[in-house]
């Protein structure tokens, strides 16, 4: 059985306001064989599309090479724009060596509650993906249960919004459940009747452009 160990710790910096939550890059990026044009960070995968959306959102001319250069230039935007980065799993262990939400067992989840209040500044939550089994709002709230800590509903409209009150302090922290920035969640959005009215509207729209689009009000 394949340990699948995050290889990257929680990246938050000082003033950091709104923190991206995922689950696990792919296991290539624990074992290091990395692909040339994957990037050796946090939703680094050349699969991916976190980064191609900011990269559209905020006009960075970033690069997909696996270099030093391209790293840096994350971790520049991030502290300029006050945005962490600390995904929800710490290990899990998998039979098929795969980026497989699903595919987790035994999941070892972190600390969410306890980083959230360490860092007095986080406000807003982004969740990379909604609350199907194994994503990131599903283990969230897993984690919070033994808190006690209840979700209220801010918008039931996708992207869904919460709040909730982080136990021992008097802040409330939004999350936002955004749409996955992986190419399995296409089908998804392919069948959200927004999506298709702008497809309708526009041949050319794609699910890349839905993302950027969602995403830009929750970035911004």
């Amino acid at each position: 059985m394949f340990i699948h160990q995050h290889p990257y710790k929680p990246f938050i910096p000082k003033d950091t306001s709104k923190l991206i939550v995922g689950t696990l890059p792919p296991p290539r990026f624990t074992t290091g064989d990395l692909k040339p044009d994957d990037v050796n960070f946090c939703y680094g995968s050349r699969d991916g599309q976190l980064w191609k959306i900011l990269n559209r959102i905020f006009d960075l001319n970033l690069k997909f090479e696996n270099t030093e250069e391209a790293v840096a230039h994350r971790k520049s935007f991030l502290k300029a724009q006050n945005i962490g980065v600390c995904d929800m799993v710490e290990r899990a262990k998998r039979d098929k060596i795969d980026a497989s939400d699903l595919g987790m067992q035994h999941v070892e989840l972190r600390d969410m509650i306890n980083i959230l209040q360490q860092h007095t500044t986080i406000k807003t939550m982004l969740f990379m993906g909604g609350n199907s089994k194994n994503g990131p709002e599903y283990f969230f709230r897993r984690h919070i249960k033994p808190h006690e800590i209840k979700l209220k509903v801010v918008s039931k409209e996708v992207p869904r919004i919460h709040q909730f009150l982080l136990p021992n302090t008097s802040r409330i922290i939004k999350t936002v459940s955004l749409t996955a920035p992986s190419g399995s969640a296409n089908r998804a959005v392919g069948s959200m009747a927004l999506y298709k009215q702008l497809k309708q509207r526009n041949p050319n729209f794609n699910t890349l452009d839905f993302r950027v689009m969602q995403y830009t009000e929750f970035f911004k």
